[in-house]
């Protein structure tokens, strides 16, 4: 059933005003109707075994993921524990986790994450260690004698945020990794009202294409409307609005840039309305989801999903911003908080994927600008560079370690200040495998992510990282 409450936040302002200037970010969402072409038909399999989906969560701000990710060989965690002083956990309070392609080597997640570790442990999910962006690979000597390029605006938000939602950290871009590969893969959808990257968090980066746009949905209503077109409200005010924007979009016009502009506004209310319709009539999901943002976003990714066949999707990109994670001060504290929370709304996300009969099909995956120093500045952490991220789906392949995690030694080849960690691997392949399962050729995975020849050979029968069974 949908949901009654109104939640005015920060994020909900944002994401709706994000396309004020266009009158609705609905408006914007219809622009995809001037570049959509050779549109599929959908299959009416009830399983529907070829819909796959991507979710991407941003943890925004900079996750100190070597606080969610710990070394537990009491060798390894006693350098941890030296390096990150008042920062450290205690290794009794660690969830270890079962990683089975690490020999002699053992890993804990952090306490508050329970039920992540379960699914890691149960091979549902994944980790990848020590990735970030790169141009090169890089070590310490290259990084402070220039021997290779290096990101644009290392260490900064701005930058770094955009570069791992572009792919592209050489330069500035608004166009992004899941917008290029939507761009070739969106004519396997029958729907060409409605962008298959849908945004919980407004305008992004990541799934700007060149031919493609984000659709914005409310995380608690769903579709957001043309302003004051509330067709079925029954005061008089809002029939009488309603009517009069359907008689200007019903009328004819002779001149080229009204016809154009009406049309844009026709569709932007049709595909509202048949994505509103269609969610307002989908299945009523049994999974309890909690009251916060993040499960509250996860749950209405749910309720799309439940009703693609509805509305004609074989593919779909989603993304929810959960930010917040620039922990300057109180580290500890604020990481026990939102770890938590992310880990149930994961839970609960898979709960209801599994009630669907679809968990096969969604894989679920973290990304955040950069991760922060080892080192305390007191009661928290600064911006640095590599970080951890974890990946979820029933087609991962689980309990697995991709990517390998680095010496938290602060004489380690890849410190290069105040425990600051050089990525050992590159987005590019992480997101390479995302690209690839969602049924990217390798031929066109350049396309997608133009530095991948630096790191992956495309004509190898290697997987770039192997994430996916």
């Amino acid at each position: 059933m949908m949901s009654n409450k109104r939640i005015y936040s920060r994020r909900k302002f944002i994401g709706q005003a994000s396309c004020a200037a266009l009158g609705s970010t609905t408006i914007l969402n219809t622009l995809i109707n001037l570049k959509a072409f050779n549109s599929l038909a959908l299959s009416n399999s009830s399983l529907d075994p070829e819909y796959k989906a991507i979710v991407c969560i941003n943890l925004s701000g900079g996750n100190d993921s070597y606080n969610m990710l710990v070394p537990y060989i009491n060798s390894e965690y006693s350098v941890y524990k030296a390096v990150r002083s008042n920062l450290a956990l205690n290794k009794q309070d660690l969830l270890k986790l079962r990683i089975t392609n690490q020999p002699n080597k053992e890993y804990g997640l952090h306490p508050a994450m329970p039920e992540l570790a379960a699914m890691i442990d149960s091979s549902e999910a994944a980790i990848v260690a020590n990735v970030g962006t790169l141009l090169a690979p890089t070590t310490k000597d290259d990084f402070y004698n220039n021997k290779v390029p290096l990101p644009l605006g290392l260490f900064s938000h701005s930058d770094q945020g955009s570069h791992w939602q572009t792919g592209i950290p050489q330069s500035r871009t608004n166009i992004g990794w899941g917008g290029r590969m939507s761009d070739l893969i969106h004519d396997m959808n029958a729907n060409d009202k409605i962008s298959m990257n849908i945004s919980l968090e407004g305008t992004n980066y990541f799934e700007t294409g060149n031919d493609m746009v984000e659709y914005v949905v409310d995380p608690y209503n769903g579709a957001i409307g043309i302003n004051g077109y509330r067709p079925g409200m029954y005061d008089v005010f809002n029939m009488h609005k309603t009517a009069g924007i359907d008689s200007l979009l019903n009328q004819t016009y002779s001149d080229v840039f009204k016809k154009t502009y009406v049309d844009i506004l026709r569709n932007s209310r049709d595909g509202q309305l048949q994505f509103q319709d269609e969610l307002e009539k989908g299945p009523d999901i049994k999974t309890t989801f909690s009251d916060n943002y993040l499960s509250e976003s996860l749950k209405m990714i749910a309720r799309i999903i439940s009703v693609h066949q509805q509305l004609g999707y074989k593919r779909q990109i989603f993304y929810v911003n959960y930010s917040g994670w620039d922990h300057h001060d109180e580290v500890l504290d604020n990481q026990n908080t939102m770890l938590g929370e992310v880990s149930r709304s994961m839970k609960e996300f898979r709960d209801a994927l599994v009630e669907l009969k679809l968990f096969n099909q969604v894989t679920t995956f973290s990304i955040s600008e950069f991760g922060r120093t080892l080192t305390s500045n007191g009661n928290g952490s600064d911006h640095a560079w590599g970080g951890n991220c974890f990946v979820m789906g029933g087609s991962v392949s689980g309990a697995k370690m991709y990517g390998k995690y680095p010496s938290l030694d602060l004489k380690s080849n890849l410190n290069i200040y105040e425990g600051s960690i050089i990525p050992t691997t590159p987005v590019d392949l992480y997101f390479a495998d995302l690209a690839l399962w969602m049924g990217v050729a390798k031929s066109d995975l350049k396309y997608v992510l133009p530095n991948i020849g630096t790191f992956y050979d495309v004509n190898s029968s290697n997987k770039p990282l192997g994430i996916f069974k």
